[in-house]
């Protein structure tokens, strides 16, 4: 089988079509044409080989965003295209990370204050510094991490007046796992839309 016509080569290929729709025709033809020249000339005859090539040439979306960059604004178009952002905060793993590390310091706060504390500080950083999300998907990743401290000082002055049962406890524990749970699935689902 040759390389380009290999299924992986055609769902790469398709994907970078998709995301280059807003390119002008001959431009996205004159893209497409490159890359399967690129795949071709590899010489690629196995899926790792084909994979490494893939991987080579980057992400369907990093390579649109590149070419859309460089086709520069469209006179007259009447929608403006979103560009994926690129960079080193903008990769899937980052993303998983980035969605992952506050909700884990908000969690982490509960067997290490000083050690939480810190993993949320960076996950907030990373957070607001990646041109993942907007602002409103970034204050909702914000909100459900600082909620765990937040609650465990609830928890501890309800404890401390002896306020407290079983029930509360329970409901307390499942918030405290719960809500930056949820910050963290928010976060991942609008990486899709």
């Amino acid at each position: 089988m040759n390389a380009i016509d290999h299924p992986l080569v055609a769902a790469y290929l398709d994907s970078v079509a998709r995301e280059t729709a807003e390119l002008p025709a001959d431009r996205r033809a004159e893209l497409l044409a490159d890359l399967r020249e690129h795949v071709e000339v590899s010489e690629a005859a196995d899926d790792d080989a084909i994979r490494a090539v893939l991987d080579g040439l980057g992400e369907p979306r990093t390579v649109a965003a590149s070419a859309l960059a460089e086709e520069g604004p469209r006179t007259g178009a009447t929608t403006t295209a979103v560009l994926a952002p690129v960079g080193p905060l903008s990769g899937r793993r980052a993303a998983r990370l980035i969605a992952a590390l506050p909700a884990l310091g908000g969690l982490l706060i509960l067997g290490s204050p000083f050690a939480g504390a810190l993993v949320l500080a960076i996950g907030l950083a990373l957070l607001w510094k990646t041109p993942l999300w907007d602002a409103r998907h970034k204050r909702i990743g914000t909100a459900t991490s600082v909620a765990v401290p937040l609650l465990l000082l609830l928890g501890g002055l309800l404890l401390a007046g002896g306020r407290i049962g079983p029930l509360e406890l329970l409901l307390l524990g499942v918030f405290l796992v719960g809500v930056p749970a949820a910050g963290a699935l928010v976060l991942l689902r609008a990486l899709r839309d």
